[in-house]
This record gives structure tokens, C-alpha cells and sequence, in this order.
């Protein structure tokens, strides 16, 4: 039991929670903490479960949502009557669906590079003239295939 009678004070918070005050004071700003209370000699108070609220923006965070997407994980979880597609398991199946793209486009990238290793690409203007070049060049729109190539 914190002095303030179970209410928090910024720097408890952020110390509890492992992040900076201004951080917390950020994600105020961005609305995604509740207002809170002040106490007679004005320092902001927050409840406890704040701590809770932070770790859960951290732990998304790391999960690849972004801030907006955060909000409204947060905002969803308070409201128990939004439907199917607001809840934390349709975002998370639309999150998951965007990291199974990103893994595929970087295993394309891993592949391309390791082609030009093998290639022995050692300068990129050689290699773009190259017809056996394993980079992927983008052509103009108005040109035909392989247009600005020898």
C-alpha cells in the first residue's frame, strides 16, 4: 500500500511498469490511459491496475501492433459488447496474417541475397547490366522487359 491509499504516482507507475514517466505521459497524451485523479496537491494518482494496462501495451508492442492498434485493443477490452471483429482474437488473426507476409517477403529478400553472394556480385551497376543478375531492378512502367539492359 503506496502512501496516496493504493493510488499510484507517476513515478511509481513508471517504475513498476518499467517504463519512463514521459512515456507514460505519452500514452496518456495518445488516450490510451484513463484520466487520472489528482490529489489535493495536484500530482497525478493512477490506480494499480494502470501498471497492468502498460505491461499489456509493452507486451503488444513487442507483438508487432502499433500504438493506434494498441488503442483500440484497449478500447475493445472495455467494451464487452463490440462484435466478433473487435475483439483481441480477430486482431491478433489479422496481426498474425501481416508477420506470415513479412516472414515470406523477407525469406524472398534472403534468397535474392544469397543469389548474388553466389553470383559474385561485387558492383551493383555491373551486376544490373548483367542478364544473369539475381537482383530484382524495377523497369519503368513504359518500358518493356529487360528495356534498359544490354
Amino acid at each position: 500500500m503506496t502512501r496516496t491509499g493504493g493510488w499510484l504516482r507517476t513515478g511509481e507507475v513508471a517504475e513498476a511498469a518499467d517504463v519512463s514517466a514521459q512515456t507514460l505521459r505519452y500514452y496518456h497524451r495518445r488516450g490510451l490511459l484513463r484520466e487520472p485523479r489528482r490529489s489535493n496537491g495536484g500530482h497525478r494518482l493512477y490506480p494499480p491496475e494502470t501498471v497492468t494496462v502498460l505491461r499489456v501495451i509493452k507486451a503488444a508492442q513487442r507483438l508487432g501492433f502499433t500504438l493506434d492498434e494498441v488503442a483500440g485493443l484497449v478500447e475493445a477490452g472495455g467494451h464487452r459488447h463490440g462484435g466478433p471483429d473487435r475483439g483481441l482474437r480477430a486482431r491478433a488473426v489479422a496481426k498474425l496474417a501481416e508477420v506470415e507476409q513479412r516472414i515470406a517477403d523477407l525469406q524472398t529478400i534472403r534468397e535474392t541475397l544469397l543469389q548474388a553472394v553466389d553470383a559474385g556480385c561485387d558492383d551493383l551497376v555491373v551486376c544490373a547490366g548483367s542478364p544473369c543478375c539475381p537482383l530484382p531492378f524495377a523497369e519503368p512502367a513504359t518500358a518493356g522487359p529487360r528495356a534498359l539492359r544490354p
